[in-house]
């Protein structure tokens, strides 16, 4: 499947980054120790590889999933081998007991890298899921810098979004509010993230699903006016070394994808997805025609559902930054850079430990309600509009 295609660009984003900065990069990495937290993720597999490959001198790998960890070592086994340091993977869970008694045992590590994250907009439908969002989010941003501090690690580095930016939705407002506390933790620690794009097929995403239709024999469906950016696995993992190893403290690099030749619809990239299949798309605006397509007397073509977006928390158009951040587009050719995580003066730390107390009490009593957690998100965040339309992700083909 040819990526360049369907994302309608090269996918040499940071190739002249990367090969420009290849010797403090690798030198950096031979000589350090790394924890990479959530590293079986789509994004976490991406640098663990970008790390594996410069020989570190330990690498570490946690993630919640047994089986991605799994995958992860046959991977690294199978395409690069070993390496002289020291690699070893944890199935862990940051917010577990098994996880402090982990770190209890480890002598410490230069950088700690933090990839674990709840990504999906549908991940806040119901408050239960939308507290464990906030838990991953915040609360294990928050332990997992607490622990970077004991060990007395140069670096921390954790991955943002580009719906922090202008958040529309409790997850892109729960990653702005994650960068308040890096933002916070930077005078104690020094302390870089990345707002990403869209990363094309990662696991979970809209992009994965059309595959997945594909082998079931399912119709594909896609919003006909949302706007994303994309970029590849690979530019991920670069991305997060780059911002990682290079980053001043208190910097936020994201990928320069520019509006009028980047951005893409959900729409178009279903319609290439299918070209590049070998198939001709038959469009639907109705799921249960597109469910009633017979593919025994249609060979070559394939089933589309198109509709407008409805659903809660859906942004139309993406950006990486806002209009008050300061940003510097010259320093690489693919990264542009927010100078400071936050301006001075953004947000009241008084206002931040309040936040932490509100959801504790809230975990505490066992019982919180969408709405109050909304309203809470709003004493930091007094721009952020939620608008819910009654409407999921869930309630959708």
């Amino acid at each position: 499947m040819r990526l360049e295609h369907i994302l309608g660009r090269e996918l040499d984003l940071l190739t002249a980054d990367v090969a420009k900065h290849s010797s403090t990069l690798s030198d950096q990495v031979v000589t350090s120790s790394f924890l990479v937290l959530g590293g079986a993720g789509t994004i976490g597999k991406a640098v663990v590889k970008e790390l594996f490959e410069r020989q570190p001198k330990k690498l570490h790998v946690i993630d919640i999933s047994e089986n991605n960890l799994a995958e992860l070592v046959r991977d690294l086994r199978s395409n690069q081998g070993y390496i002289s340091g020291e690699f070893d993977t944890f199935c862990l869970d940051i917010g577990s007991d098994e996880f402090d008694a982990y770190c209890n045992a480890q002598t410490g590590f230069d950088y700690v890298l933090n990839l674990s994250a709840l990504k999906h907009v549908r991940s806040e439908k119901d408050p239960f899921t939308l507290m464990r969002m906030i838990r991953v989010n915040i609360l294990n941003t928050i332990k997992s810098i607490e622990l970077a501090k004991a060990m007395g690690a140069k670096k921390y580095f954790c991955v943002s979004t580009d719906k922090a930016a202008n958040p529309a939705n409790m997850m892109g407002a729960s990653k702005r509010i994650m960068e308040l506390f890096l933002a916070k933790y930077s005078n104690e620690i020094s302390i870089s993230t990345a707002r990403f794009a869209n990363v094309a097929f990662s696991d979970g995403s809209l992009l994965h699903s059309f595959n997945q239709r594909l082998s079931l024999t399912q119709p594909l469906a896609a919003p006909t006016d949302v706007q994303r950016y994309f970029v590849s696995e690979k530019e991920a993992g670069e991305i997060c070394l780059l911002s990682c190893l290079l980053a001043d403290n208190g910097q936020v690099f994201f990928p320069k994808l520019e509006e009028h030749k980047h951005l893409n619809t959900f729409s178009d990239i279903a319609i290439k997805f299918l070209e590049e299949k070998g198939f001709s798309p038959v469009v639907f605006k109705d799921e249960q025609q597109a469910r009633d397509f017979n593919f025994t007397e249609n060979p070559g073509k394939w089933p589309l559902l198109l509709t407008k977006s409805d659903t809660t928390g859906e942004k139309g158009i993406e950006e990486f930054f806002t209009d008050q951040e300061q940003v510097n587009l010259e320093k690489f050719n693919g990264l542009g850079i927010v100078k400071e995580l936050v301006s001075e003066g953004f947000f009241d730390e008084d206002m931040l430990k309040l936040f932490l107390i509100e959801i504790q009490s809230y975990i505490s009593l066992g019982r919180w309600t969408k709405l109050e957690l909304v309203k809470l998100f709003q004493t930091l965040l007094p721009d952020f509009d939620h608008l819910e339309t009654g409407k999921s992700l869930n309630n959708k083909m």
